[in-house]
């Protein structure tokens, strides 16, 4: 039980080597069997990037540029410091691409985001190869671990400054730590239970300070070591108490940490909720007066755009469908299975040893924690001012379109368990086709997925899609008024709002200390009030803070030259006639 539970002999006796041992045994990960993975996963960002980089995909998404922005503003800044990281984005993304933006070629090639969410898409890899071992066969493992890999939308994340492949490797290895910790408690086997719990509970705080998701899920599995912590042996429950209660403290500190952040720094303990730049507040601004999305308080239309969403995040064409229809199929039959390891004589699987053919019927309930994110999207899209918008739905259009992106793991995780309930009734017949098909059917699930890869390459990914209608307008004015602002003296301060185009900053090479800016509250209150005397140069985009401030307080300022492209607001740069250096 114990080896079953943990995936190696507690006498120290080497677990069975990776693609060996029994074809049918359902079995927790072997000794060296998961950084091989990880290793695939490395190789595949690596190739990803060098694609993205040549073809100048690294940029593209808007929310990217202001990501290493962000973790530019650390320690490039008028005034430096944690305050820096804002009330709205949570901070682990921006502290992990600290190191790397410091280098000015790396910010301005958008470089600096790359190592980690590379070596997150790895860990997420490596992650779902663990997982999917102990739910299902290691030929269906493969295929799960296949499907996710080589998913062209988290391929090309995984270059990126987004969010999404840090949270999806926290995601998965805490499902992974969660179904290793409850299996230890169940077998008795207190030093893992409480390693894995500690482990749970810090890859918890990783997502608590990566997106507003990982709250929602943090909470559900604290009720699963919770459950499984009270319904344990009576020797077992007294020596995890104190652990039990740190795991605690743990998960709890990230909220609250978060909570006092923003009341420090923003005044306001619910800022990330309310302030000007909070989801409600940004949906205020652009939506029409009297109109919402569609979805908007609509929890069926907010689970039909979602789910829509998800499917073309993860499969080509119309495939989306047959992997949600597959992966709800074979999550009710696995739930309503008998047995501490049995799937059920219903599914088609051969029950011939409970114990070695099918997986523990704890990791099959705790499977259900992949589902989290979709009641929380559709909540979101419904009550949380987050609309969704893709170009298969009205009013076909891209935006956020990488949210069902989050459903990709329990995508690949149960449509090949769907895939291998298929192979076993076809074993339980006695037919000749049924028997050369079942013999070549998970080979045929490979080939489908690497199939399913070339044809979302084909197609263009729904995600990257996105990124790339988004960007246009937005980039082609980034890129001229960086034009122009390469020509302003690098040791003289301009004043323009970085909110929406930072890129441009970015992209002409500029220390944002130079700036006057959102990044700095009092120099910007200042500026606001008096451009001319603040600051040297000074650029409005179409009617933003800067412009109104202009328009308040003309005084000293000449206008210099008119930045215009199509499908964005001129951009105007004038020149002070009253400002001074410091100390004149």
């Amino acid at each position: 039980m114990i080896e079953r539970a943990m995936g190696a002999d507690p006498k120290g006796v080497a677990a069975e080597p990776l693609f060996g041992g029994d074809p049918e045994v359902v079995r927790p990960v072997g000794r060296g069997e998961t950084f091989p993975l990880f290793a695939l996963g490395v190789i595949f960002a690596f190739a990803s990037l060098a694609v993205c980089y040549h073809r100048g995909f690294v940029l593209l998404y808007g929310d990217a540029v202001a990501h290493l922005a962000i973790a530019r503003r650390i320690f490039d800044a008028r005034y430096p410091g944690l305050a820096q990281l804002g009330g709205v984005w949570l901070p682990l993304p921006h502290l992990l691409m600290v190191p790397f933006v410091r280098d000015m070629t790396m910010w301005q090639t958008g470089l600096a985001g790359a190592p980690m969410s590379m070596l997150s898409y790895a860990a997420s890899v490596a992650g779902i190869w663990r997982l999917a071992r102990r739910l299902m066969r290691q030929r269906w493992a493969l295929v799960a671990t296949a499907f996710y890999a080589l998913n062209p939308n988290l391929l090309y994340l995984a270059t990126t400054a987004m969010t999404e492949a840090v949270f999806l490797a926290l995601f998965v290895w805490t499902i992974v730590a969660t179904m290793e910790g409850i299996a230890a408690m169940r077998a008795n086997v207190p030093v893992v239970a409480r390693a894995r719990m500690m482990l749970a509970g810090f890859l918890i705080m990783g997502q608590v300070f990566t997106r507003y998701d990982g709250w929602i899920f943090g909470a559900a599995v604290w009720c699963c070591f919770a459950y499984a912590w009270w319904n344990s042996v009576p020797e077992m429950k007294a020596r995890l108490r104190t652990w039990f209660v740190v795991f605690t403290i743990i998960v709890a500190a990230g909220p609250l940490l978060w909570f006092w952040y923003n009341h420090h720094f923003a005044g306001d303990w619910l800022d990330f909720m309310r302030g000007p730049y909070s989801a409600k507040q940004i949906e205020r601004r652009t939506a029409p007066p009297g109109q919402h999305y569609r979805g908007w308080h609509n929890p069926a239309w907010a689970l039909l755009f979602y789910t829509r969403t998800a499917q073309i995040d993860a499969a080509a064409w119309e495939m989306g469908f047959v992997a949600m229809y597959a992966s709800l199929w074979a999550m009710w039959v696995s739930l309503k299975a008998k047995g501490s390891g049995s799937r059920g004589q219903g599914s088609g699987l051969r029950v011939q040893n409970a114990e070695s053919m099918q997986p523990l019927r704890s990791d099959v309930k705790l499977g259900l924690l992949l589902w989290v994110p979709l009641p929380f999207y559709v909540y979101s899209v419904a009550y949380g001012s987050v609309p969704i918008f893709i170009p298969q739905l009205w009013p076909h259009a891209y935006y956020n379109a990488r949210y069902g992106m989050e459903m990709l793991p329990v995508l690949a995780i149960y449509t090949a368990l769907a895939a291998e309930m298929l192979e076993q009734w076809l074993r339980g017949r006695s037919d000749a086709w049924a028997v050369t098909s079942a013999k070549l059917w998970p080979k045929v699930a490979l080939a489908l997925c690497a199939l399913n890869c070339v044809g979302m390459m084909v197609r263009t990914p729904l995600v990257l899609k996105e990124a790339m209608v988004n960007a246009r307008t937005r980039m082609a004015l980034e890129k001229a008024l960086a034009f122009e602002m390469e020509t302003l003296p690098y040791d003289e301060p301009v004043m323009m709002s970085t909110t929406d185009h930072v890129g441009a900053v970015q992209v002409a090479g500029r220390d944002l200390k130079s700036m006057i800016s959102e990044g700095d509250e009092q120099s910007w209150e200042w500026g606001l009030a008096d451009p001319a005397k603040y600051a040297a140069f000074v650029i409005a985009i179409g009617n933003d803070r800067v412009a109104q401030a202009v328009k308040e307080h003309p005084q000293g300022l000449t206008e210099i030259s008119v930045v215009c492209t199509s499908g964005q607001p001129c951009a105007k740069v004038y020149q002070s006639t009253t400002w001074k250096p410091a100390g004149h």
